[in-house]
């Protein structure tokens, strides 16, 4: 049950990203599976591209790089038809960057829209203008290849050269672009598409706005288009010259059928920019269409070469206009991607005869095929590894350092490969230099976990493997098989080297085999995730660190949320230089803080410091909950930037009076509430049980009747053992029914007061939280405070928006319905007057507030 309890939470948190890593682990496995079924037509591959002309090979590297600033000119028409101006040298830039960080992000070529636009923005196009010509640029691209497809599918099927299987992918397509067509004039018009969504998506109103606000300049979307529709044509020519380069019979319409298969699984491929994905379908496809194996390979080959690897080369470069600490991860990932390249390439072509023959000498042929197994298996798994240093993983370094190693020995044992081993070395010293660059740490329980995992899937498959083996009737492999053979060929097939002596004579054979590759794929796939993805638990606090840390409250304490600081929901960091705590919790990957850290002024920046750098090591971002406006310059000094997110309301109670015509509605709710047999009553602590299950009653009534579940993080809940230590005002009738409760917390800020739950029951009469307010504020002002904090109002009181974030806020607020209870909070505390204060969220990219909803929403859950 306990490894259960982890399990889950760790599937719920990491399911996108295993899902990402488990596509390109298939297609890793296909394609181990494709060499071992192909080994003697791979041979044939070296010779094809050893006698390519590379008159044709160099027109194709030339057209790379006009197709680079085509991309360029796409981008600066696209930006265009929001009526925003960018030069071809800031779109080439931007496309090769982008292009080049989408090999290491999850769904990149979507993903990557979201990066590098900083430069941009300081040119003066706004966030928006640059996020919504991003999206016409994405949308292009795939329309256009829609256009040039349509045709081309129709003539291919009339003329017998392709299924109908593929017509369904395209038609799907199709309707896809279709469907946002009509969305984008739905969302225009404000149409019935519109109009349904909003009803149960309130929120899509905000964005909307904005998007109508950026109206389409249809001329230079136009040009966008005609630029997109001569990027698709590059492609198509870039995949005929391959053929002709190659002196294979060249095919304008298979060029083009092949192209859009590769577009098709580049779209769809979540991860590595879809490398695997793009270069087994499109093989797969040639192969339908006519052209051998190694044709297929080979066409597969030089095409991605020219489209793929060229223009991803010249991005790395585009990096080094700026050194900066990225540059000192993208340098190793791509010479690890190089790495992984060079291997596969050295395993599918043939050794140098001379150095094999001398090998030979000295080392077993098995010895030899095993080393080129391994050499293969590094250098697929070097390009996954490639993804996860740009993250600066510790463990992603170690295990890149291993595979290089791996690398090394096996390329000089598998054929005295020493131009192989070489360039193994040069990463390992590139590797090396920039070590200190990969801190962030793994989760030692995640990796814990995965190792016992493998080890428990090692002995079950062994004990699986070796009595199925041992007990199999002979006529399925046509061996009697003994204990050590069962036992070596089970080990063989769970690390997929297998063994040519092994051969299955019928379908039960297969799947037995099948089911030990599989299982070894699974669990030495699920091993290396565990060693190199960060994952944070949300290990508990202990009593002892709640209590030091109730310790520091009492010294440096002065705010009015200090109290939820220590509530049981956080975890507490304490810096081991300054004298302090922060409180958090955990979301995905960031640690959610609630307001400024917990020490003295003049050291809250160096340990907010501290903290990011905490978190930095453990793969999580920081966000900052609720900061107070004076608090702001000790964030944005360091970098950090500000959201707002509403006002907190401070009544001053020296000065606070039912007197006036303002305050004529409080008068009369009191009024009401008091002819109706209503009173308040003060219980001191320690509350008495009986007390406790009544104003228990009226809390579940309230949570009932308001559709309402328990909420955390800045706010208690209803907490037996925490409600016995405060004080409680009551709202009763004369047989003391309890119709309303408020109950009074710890502030810290001093001479202020404050309160946490107020909650009254379905029957409760109307004016009765005025009621309980003023015996509150009586209260407070006679046990000596002067002022009482009347909490958060969301979202409220925001005059001057700054930024596209702040814009919706102030739209939805003022405009949404579903918001409209943010408006009523405010007007209930605004009735009294408060001097009201701004509260911001701090975070550090602007990337980060896409999270921020879904984020925020797992923290405030018990």
């Amino acid at each position: 049950m306990k490894r259960l309890k982890f399990f889950v939470p760790f599937l719920r948190e990491n399911g996108k990203i295993i899902s990402s890593y488990m596509f390109s682990l298939f297609f890793i496995g296909l394609a181990i599976w494709f060499i071992k079924q192909q080994r003697g037509e791979i041979r044939q591959v070296e010779h094809l591209l050893t006698t390519a002309k590379w008159v044709w090979v160099a027109i194709g590297i030339a057209l790379s790089v006009a197709y680079v600033f085509v991309h360029g000119m796409m981008y600066r028409s696209s930006f265009a038809a929001v009526s925003s101006k960018i030069s071809i040298a800031d779109g080439t830039l931007l496309f090769l960057k982008r292009n080049f960080i989408s090999v290491f992000l999850p769904a990149g070529g979507v993903s990557s829209l979201a990066f590098f636009s900083s430069q941009i923005e300081q040119k003066g196009v706004s966030k928006s203008q640059i996020n919504f010509a991003s999206s016409i640029y994405g949308f292009v691209g795939i329309l256009s290849v829609l256009v040039i497809a349509i045709p081309v599918f129709i003539y291919a099927i009339i003329e017998g050269s392709i299924g109908s299987g593929e017509w369904f992918g395209l038609i799907a397509a199709i309707l896809l672009m279709v469907g946002i067509y009509y969305l984008y004039r739905s969302v225009i018009k404000k149409g019935s598409i519109y109009r349904f969504i909003v009803k149960y998506i309130p929120v899509i109103e905000v964005y909307a706005a904005e998007f109508r606000n950026n109206q389409i300049e249809r001329k230079h979307f136009i040009a966008t288009f005609l630029y997109s529709s001569l990027i698709e044509i590059v492609g198509i020519v870039h995949i005929y010259i391959a053929m002709l380069a190659l002196d294979l019979p060249a095919s304008w319409t298979i060029s083009v059928i092949s192209y859009i298969v590769a577009v098709v699984f580049l779209i769809i491929s979540p991860f590595l920019r879809g490398l695997g994905a793009v270069e087994a379908s499109m093989t797969f496809i040639l192969i339908r269409l006519g052209y051998t194996a190694p044709q297929a390979v080979s066409i597969t080959f030089l095409y991605r070469f020219m489209e793929f690897w060229i223009p991803m080369l010249i991005g790395a470069m585009s990096f080094l206009f700026k050194i900066n600490k990225l540059l000192m991860r993208v340098v190793p990932a791509l010479f690890l991607l190089l790495l992984g390249v060079i291997n596969i390439i050295s395993v599918l072509t043939p050794a140098i005869h001379s150095r094999l023959k001398f090998v030979k000498d000295f080392i077993p042929m098995e010895a030899i095929t095993a080393s080129n197994y391994f050499v293969l298996v590094a250098g697929l798994f070097l390009l996954v590894t490639a993804a996860f240093m740009l993250k600066g993983l510790r463990m992603a370094w170690y295990f890149a350092m291993a595979l290089c190693l791996l690398s090394l020995v096996g390329n000089l044992t598998k054929a005295v490969d020493y131009e192989e081993a070489g360039f193994s070395v040069l990463v390992m010293v590139i590797l090396m230099a920039s070590r200190k660059e990969y801190y962030v740490k793994n989760n030692a329980k995640l990796r814990s976990f995965g190792i016992q995992t493998t080890l428990l899937t090692i002995l079950g498959i062994m004990i699986y493997g070796s009595i199925g083996f041992y007990f199999l009737d002979k006529k399925h492999f046509n061996i009697d098989f003994g204990w050590w053979q069962s036992i070596r060929y089970t080990l063989e097939n769970f690390i997929l080297i297998g063994n040519d002596d092994l051969q299955p004579m019928d379908h039960f054979a297969r799947g037995f085999l099948y089911s030990i590759n599989i299982s070894g794929f699974l669990s030495i796939g699920f091993l290396i995730y565990t060693l190199i993805r960060p994952y944070i638990s949300s290990d508990e606090t202990d009593d002892a660190e709640f209590e030091r840390a109730n310790q520091l409250l009492e010294k440096y304490g002065n705010s009015g949320i200090d109290y939820f600081k220590t509530y049981k929901d956080k975890l507490i960091y304490f810096s081991t230089s300054l004298e302090g705590f922060v409180a958090y919790r955990i979301s995905g990957n960031f640690a959610v803080v609630l307001e400024c850290p917990v020490t003295a002024v003049e050291n809250r920046k160096a340990f907010i410091k501290d903290f990011d750098k905490y978190c930095f090591e453990n793969g999580m971002k920081s966000l900052y909950y609720r900061v107070p406006e004076e608090s702001l310059e000790d964030f944005l000094s360091l970098g950090k930037k500000r959201l707002f997110l509403g006002q907190e309301g401070i009544v001053d109670l020296t000065n606070f009076s039912l007197e006036g015509g303002h305050k004529k509605s409080i008068r009369n709710a009191l009024k009401k509430v008091s002819d109706q047999g209503y009173h308040t009553k003060i219980y001191l602590p320690p509350i008495k049980d009986g007390l406790l299950q009544k104003i228990q009653s009226v809390s579940d009534s309230w949570l009932e009747d308001m559709d309402r579940e328990e909420l955390v993080f800045s706010q208690g809940m209803f907490n037996w053992e925490e409600l016995k230590g405060h004080t409680i005002i009551t709202v009763e009738n004369a047989e003391e029914k309890i119709v309303a409760f408020i109950n009074i917390i710890p502030d810290y800020a001093p001479g202020e007061g404050t309160y946490d739950l107020i909650r009254k029951t379905a029957d409760a009469p109307n004016g009765i939280i005025d009621f309980i307010m003023v015996a509150l504020f009586n209260h407070l002002k006679a046990e000596g405070y002067t002022k009482v904090n009347l909490g958060f109002a969301p979202m409220s009181g925001l005059v001057d928006p700054h930024n596209f974030p702040e814009r919706s806020m102030k739209f939805a607020y003022e405009k949404i319905r579903s918001f409209s209870h943010y408006k009523g909070l405010r007007a209930a505390k605004e009735k009294f007057a408060p001097e009201w204060q701004n509260r911001y969220l701090i975070y550090d990219h602007d990337y980060d507030l896409l999270q921020v909803p879904t984020v925020l929403a797992k923290v405030i859950k018990p």
